[in-house]
């Protein structure tokens, strides 16, 4: 009994899994769209038709199984069996496209139809507003045709509608007379019907070709027993295309669309993806404790966000009742000052009233000048009246410039409550910053890895920020792409995270040489941390990274090169020499080139530098060579217009031309915002290493017999691989390999650098050293072999 409870518990909890996003109800007849959400096809239609579509015409709802020809008694059809009928379903997915009218759009069916031109331009193309994908997909021209019946589903929900509600509805038989009509127990899927266990035997007797049908569960709903293609009637699905992610007949599979596409058997894609279920499956079968942990968290955060939502609400009521009394308080305090300037006024004009009374005629200061004029004691008058005489020339004076003694309007009493307003209308919570942008331009892989980045001017300000990053093929949480196999790694090389970091750079040091690491940014304040910015890729070196300066200790042509106070920057200039030297040439010039070399010597391992070329260079060259052969050259420069010298193979003879050896110098010439690539390295007929690596190509650069021409890069990587004899070059912001060729390493090899005209070149700063003051260091001599990427 409570294995049935059990197994009736588990069925119910199926039912979330079985609802149609649209309806909410348990899926019928549910097709696949092509974002691998399936959906009733009713409500397929339905969404369809509310979006302007014009309505497919849709069978009846398979409620009773009598209801097609293929269900009727066997007695009443024991005449020839029609040819193959279309199917219900079919007929829906398969029903041709509908005229266009004034009310809704023209259906983006195929084919032609009246009303519709064959010049026309192609059909439009159906867009259905996918539920749970939030967002819109494409059908293709022929909308619901080419969305296949979920045929798993269907029979999912058959076996749940059994295990749950077995009794509710019956299935009867529909070959009993109707006064003894019994229960179904079995249905056909060929005879599309239901019997009884005597009308099964009655109707496939044994020794016919109907007892080889196929016996099912009764059902309302009889599915064909193969999914066949929707473009190409009766051709099965026999293949997978895993770029597409589509099944395919053997007609669609030649299709030019799926040229180059990795297309499988069905049963091989069969066998993979039911493996990789299965191994999913039982990876949360056996991490139940995780589960159920992770329920229990989920669980607790439940009831804290009610207990934190009645606190925040309580807050939320202070601080509005805060303000509330700050501004009542404040209404009190400005009320005051208005009944203040109020008497003050009022006082000041009432003496005014006052004043002007006492000018009338028989009031006042007119009765008691008039009294005053009476006296006829000039001694005592004269006394009398000087104080009258005052008052009645200020009063004059009044007269002729009245002004009132206080202003009435309250003009300067008006509040200006616009920007509080303005708060008030964005009072809000606080926000989270907003999803940072990394800068890509100025973030870099190097020594170290510079990661720098901005809020977006809208955001809300950040506290600090977090910094997280990965090697890209481990998937985080614990298992590697490459299977279980990886699950150590996988558990070392998840996300990794620096917390709180202040401004907006960061530094993050020991990764692994040669790896794709990925990384974001997200800030945080007292809201929480905010969205995580979008995730870049950046390459690590392939070598441990150089550090060296340039060497000036074999002496300078001080009239055309200058070399920084830092020895990592050189400019050359045209001086004048090489004006006076053109100055006696009509036709040509005669140039020579100015070489500098690293202060460092390798003598074994690997190695990587960077460094960046002005794109107004004239011409300069980046490469190594033989410290013995580059002193020879930096004492007798050649000719650079002679045809025997090429310093990109590193021959300058005719007879080393001869010899089948790895020549002393390796260089790629760059000038004018554009590098030259040769198109082989000096052993093009024979191969090294992981072979000769043909330079990047797009099809629309210049190219000549002998090489080919690309934009300038704005950092040029270099990689020294001393026991191979082999150089590499790459494009240092994305490590893409340029072009790569060989060098005779019988003897220590400098990192060296050729200018031909105008230019100047920069070394790539390690990380290590943007806030650190460097001194240059003497010249060493590289010996032991570096197995980190820090290498300063």
């Amino acid at each position: 009994m409570e294995a049935l409870v059990r197994i009736s518990s588990n069925m119910k909890s199926l039912e979330h899994e079985l609802h149609c996003p649209v309806c909410k109800d348990i899926v019928k007849q549910p097709v696949v769209l092509p974002c691998q959400h399936s959906i009733c096809l009713m409500c397929a239609s339905e969404v369809l038709v509310a979006n302007g579509y014009p309505p497919p015409e849709l069978p009846p709802e398979p409620n009773s199984p009598a209801s097609t020809p293929n269900t009727r008694s066997p007695r009443q059809a024991r005449r020839p069996v029609p040819k193959a009928e279309q199917r219900p379903i079919d007929r829906v997915l398969r029903s041709g496209p509908h005229p266009p009218s004034p009310s809704m759009p023209r259906s983006p069916g195929y084919g032609t139809y009246p009303g519709r031109r064959r010049k026309e331009g192609p059909p439009l193309v159906m867009m259905f507003p996918c539920v749970p994908c939030g967002r819109d997909v494409e059908l293709g021209e022929k909308g619901l045709t080419d969305c296949l019946r979920n045929l798993t589903l269907e029979r999912i929900v058959e076996r749940y509608r059994h295990t749950v509600s077995l009794g509710s509805v019956a299935v009867m038989c529909q070959f009993c007379k109707p006064p003894q009509a019994l229960e179904a127990t079995k249905g056909c899927a060929d005879c599309r019907a239901n019997f009884c266990n005597e009308c099964f035997k009655l109707y496939h007797p044994w020794g016919t070709p109907r007892a080889q049908h196929e016996h099912i569960q009764p059902t309302l709903n009889f599915r064909p027993k193969v999914l066949t293609c929707p473009e190409h009637d009766h051709e099965k699905l026999q293949f997978y295309c895993r770029s597409c992610q589509r099944l395919l007949c053997p007609l669609c599979k030649l299709r030019r669309i799926h040229t180059g596409h990795k297309i499988l058997p069905v049963a091989q894609a069969y066998q993979a993806l039911k493996e990789k279920i299965t191994k999913e499956m039982n990876y949360i079968l056996s991490n139940q404790d995780t589960v159920l942990a992770q329920i229990t968290q989920l669980e607790s955060a439940i009831t804290q966000t009610e207990v934190n939502s009645v606190s925040a609400r309580e807050q939320l009521a202070q601080s509005i009742r805060d303000l509330t009394a700050a501004l009542a308080e404040r209404h009190a305090s400005l009320t005051q000052a208005l009944e203040t300037a109020r008497q003050k006024r009022g006082e000041a004009l009432a003496a005014q009233v006052s004043e002007r009374r006492g000018l009338m005629e028989h009031a006042g200061l007119m009765a008691f000048t008039q009294e005053l004029l009476k006296e006829t004691d000039q001694p005592c008058f004269v006394q009398a009246a000087r104080q009258t005489h005052n008052r009645l020339s200020k009063a004059i004076e009044n007269l002729q410039h009245f002004t009132l003694a206080a202003d009435p309007s309250f003009r300067h009493f008006q509040l200006d409550v616009s920007k509080e307003l303005k708060l008030l209308t964005e009072l809000n919570f606080i926000q989270a910053p907003l999803a940072p942008v990394i800068d890509t331009q100025r973030t870099l892989a190097y020594d170290q890895l510079f990661l720098c980045w901005r809020l977006p001017q809208e955001s809300a300000p950040a506290w600090h920020f977090s910094v997280e990053y990965r090697r890209r093929g481990v998937v985080p949480g614990g298992a590697s792409r490459g299977g279980f196999r990886g699950g150590l790694a996988a558990a070392r090389w998840g996300w990794q995270r620096l917390d709180e970091v202040s401004g907006t750079s960061a530094v993050i040091d020991r990764l692994e040489m040669d790896s794709v690491y990925v990384l974001r940014v997200r800030g945080c304040n007292k809201a929480g941390y905010g969205e995580y910015s979008e995730e870049v890729y950046l390459h690590t070196p392939p070598a441990p990274v150089l550090n060296f300066y340039l060497d000036s200790r074999w002496g300078l042509h001080a009239d055309r090169l200058v070399v920084s106070k830092e020895q990592r920057c050189a400019r050359s200039v045209p001086g004048l020499s090489l004006l006076q030297a053109a100055d006696h040439a009509l036709t040509s010039c005669h140039l020579t080139s100015d070489l500098l070399v690293g202060d460092v010597a390798i003598t074994q391992g690997r190695h990587y530098w960077a460094c960046s070329v002005e794109p107004g260079s004239y011409l300069v060259k980046v490469g190594v060579g033989l410290e013995s052969k580059l002193q020879e050259w930096f004492h007798l420069p050649q000719d650079m217009a002679s045809p025997r010298y090429d310093p990109d193979s590193g021959h300058d003879s005719g007879a080393e031309d001869a010899l089948d050896s790895a020549p002393p110098f390796c260089f790629l010439t760059m000038g004018m915002g554009k590098i030259y690539l040769p198109q082989h390295s000096y052993h093009h007929h024979s191969s090294h290493g992981n072979g000769n690596r043909d330079p990047i190509t797009n099809g629309n650069s210049p190219s000549s017999p002998t090489g080919l021409t690309y934009p300038l890069p704005p950092r040029l990587g270099v990689c020294l691989d001393f026991e191979k004899g082999r150089v590499t070059f790459y494009d240092a912001h994305s490590l893409r390999p340029l072009w790569e060729g060989h060098v005779d390493c019988s003897g220590p090899v400098c990192p060296a650098f050729c200018f031909i005209g105008g230019g100047a070149l920069q070394l790539q700063e390690l990380v290590a050293n943007r806030n650190a003051d460097q001194t240059p260091v003497r010249r060493v001599t590289i010996q032991p072999r570096v197995s980190n990427l820090n290498n300063n």
